[in-house]
């Protein structure tokens, strides 16, 4: 393996564990199987064997080990009250939460939807699945299984719903009223230059919604 695929492989591994958790060190036992059996597969056979390997430890091994550290993963059927706003949140494996929190949320968003059944709680971040103190990246915060981000509700054509204007859930701000403070412009003063750049990471948007403020 000459240095340049060396640095690759490092790069992935390095983003793999900051984006999943888990990734990077698949990314090293399925690479490094390959390496040491010598085996001269393709890479679309080695990448397609990652993802498969990948999807199966995430489903079935990681939940129960995630278990032992006390954080379990959160609903991601669409059927119930909570619900995650995109698919990417589970499969990237930041889902997870206390048991308790997951209680508490799941008890709120039933009684939401009792109040108004055409809304539902949509979640994006929450925390990893192991090791109290590993953040989750951007979000210095979620470290401990008691985080989670949590999408605000919009209305189209003045009716509640669970549409949001972004894909990825992140991106598109509510501006702060006249009166309100504006934390982002204060971050940003304080040399956190980096706070709004999630506007790049939308994964595409819509202008069609309005802010709910009463159901939000």
């Amino acid at each position: 393996m000459n240095l340049l695929k060396k640095i690759a492989h490092i790069i992935i591994v390095i983003l793999l564990t900051l984006i999943t958790q888990v990734g990077g060190l698949l990314w090293i036992l399925v690479f490094g199987l390959f390496h040491f059996r010598k085996q001269k597969a393709s890479k679309l056979i080695r990448y397609s064997t990652f993802f498969f390997i990948y999807l199966i430890i995430s489903i079935f091994l990681v939940p129960p080990l995630a278990k032992l550290n006390n954080r379990i993963p959160l609903p991601i059927s669409k059927s119930g009250n909570l619900i995650p706003h995109n698919y990417m949140t589970p499969l990237l494996n930041r889902h997870y939460v206390k048991a308790t929190l997951k209680m508490d949320l799941i008890d709120i968003s039933n009684v939401i939807n009792a109040e108004n059944n055409r809304i539902k709680i949509s979640y994006l971040d929450a925390n990893f699945p192991f090791i109290d103190g590993f953040p989750l990246l951007p979000h210095i915060s979620h470290s401990d299984g008691k985080k989670i981000d949590i999408a605000f509700y919009y209305t189209r054509n003045k009716i509640a719903g669970n549409l949001k204007p972004s894909n990825s859930g992140y991106g598109k701000f509510v501006q702060p009223k006249p009166k309100e403070t504006n934390y982002t412009e204060i971050c940003k003063s304080k040399g956190y230059w980096q706070y709004d750049y999630t506007k790049f990471a939308t994964l595409g948007s819509r202008n069609d919604l309005e802010f709910d403020l009463k159901n939000t």
